[in-house]
């Protein structure tokens, strides 16, 4: 090949880069002017799609202990609200939007849960938050909340305190002052009860609170407390307390702590002889209770939101979806208080159409007779649920009724 020949090829080469550039330029100048000239159509169809939040998902927050030291009401909590949710969304959503769920574990940390909560909020933008299991994180993660004027529903937080935060924090459980007054009544008018003994975990705002409750009770109805003392969650052994307790020989002991301690409480008490019934809160109810305590339960009482035993035919249904769902597992409150949580919130967006923080509260604030699984809901003042207790007796690993003690 000669150099003309060289020098023609490298000029063939160049001008067919040239080509391809002038082509692509042309396509690209094609396309902005088509996009152009489509624009103003465009901006005519564009109102019938889905461009807000209202037309999409609706998202709830759900904060809870799912790998803590009481990850079971954290797992029974959250069973409840998908149960509820996936019913909600079976049947068509709310107003046509399906419900989709954020959860979040707080490994039973109150710091992590007031951090989980302005993530919700924040991040993922949910309309509400439902969670908090233990007063504690309740506590500390409603006034996150409350400062950004997003619902926050607690199932089952009974410290008095919680809904005191602000106007955006609910509860659907019972409050403490009413369940230390329910053990105080059936210790004193069921038992016949004159001297009691109280274990209360002192770092516990759930256990301080029912323990004060519980007394105010007891002597109020003529009984003594013989002995009060203390304890921290995880410690491996109570006989010190325990002793002391025996030897002034009180008619009840009452233990308003979780079910984690209880058992142990439990066990140790009678190796040490004490035969007197124990008696407890809500914080009892969970199935590694038994497998802590076993026979050293048989025989203790509790205050609790609902028995599976009612033949409602409300509660029938809903036990036996749950074990359905859930591998025969039967449902505890708290997997009973997280459906009703979930129903009640999906009920206020229903009526409401929309999901705009401030009528969103009003309207779950306005809430009277509601009908969920763990009794009829209406909320009071400071947006607590007005619901009657139950009380159960402990044997052989079964919750049996024993009353119900209203308001």
């Amino acid at each position: 090949m000669n150099s003309k020949q060289t020098q023609a090829g490298h000029i063939s080469s160049r001008n067919r880069k040239r080509l391809l550039i002038t082509k692509l330029q042309s396509h690209i100048i094609f396309v902005l002017v088509t996009a152009l000239l489509l624009l103003p159509a465009a901006c005519q169809r564009a109102p019938q799609q889905p461009s807000t939040p209202e037309a999409g998902v609706i998202k709830i927050g759900y904060f809870g202990d799912l790998s803590g030291p009481t990850f079971n009401f954290g797992k029974s909590t959250i069973n409840g609200v998908l149960m509820a949710v996936d019913e909600i969304n079976r049947s068509g959503g709310i107003n046509g939007r399906k419900l989709d769920v954020v959860i979040e574990d707080d490994h039973g940390s109150p710091e992590r849960a007031a951090t989980l909560v302005s993530k919700l909020i924040n991040e993922d933008k949910v309309v509400a938050v439902i969670g908090g299991g233990a007063s504690g994180s309740s506590l500390a993660a409603a006034p996150r909340a409350q400062a950004a004027k997003v619902p926050l529903i607690s199932p089952s937080s009974t410290d008095p305190a919680v809904t005191r935060t602000g106007d955006y924090i609910f509860r659907v459980c019972f409050i403490d002052a009413f369940q230390g007054d329910v053990m105080g009544r059936f210790a004193t008018n069921n038992l016949r009860a004159r001297k009691a003994a109280i274990m209360v975990d002192f770092n516990n705002p759930y256990s301080r609170g029912l323990s004060e409750f519980f007394e105010t009770s007891f002597k109020r109805l003529g009984g003594q407390i013989v002995s009060k003392q203390s304890y921290a969650q995880g410690d491996p052994d109570f006989r010190g307390q325990l002793s002391t307790i025996r030897s002034l020989e009180p008619d009840v002991v009452y233990v308003p702590g979780y079910y984690g301690d209880v058992g142990l409480i439990a066990k140790q008490a009678r190796q040490l002889g004490i035969t007197q019934p124990l008696l407890g809160g809500d914080g009892w109810d969970a199935p590694e209770l038994w497998g802590i305590g076993g026979d050293a339960l048989n025989g203790c009482y509790i205050s609790n939101h609902y028995s599976m035993e009612n033949p409602a035919p409300q509660i029938q249904a809903f036990v036996k979806n749950y074990k359905s769902i859930y591998g025969n597992l039967s449902p505890d409150a708290h997997a009973a208080l997280g459906y009703d949580a979930t129903r009640f919130l999906a009920e206020a967006i229903q009526k409401v159409g929309t999901s705009d923080n401030q009528k969103l509260r009003d309207a779950l604030a306005a809430t009277k007779d509601f009908q969920g699984v763990t009794g009829t809901i209406s909320m009071d003042a400071e947006r607590n649920a007005v619901k009657p207790a139950v009380v159960l007796k402990l044997q052989d690993t079964n919750y049996v009724y024993q009353q119900t003690i209203a308001p």
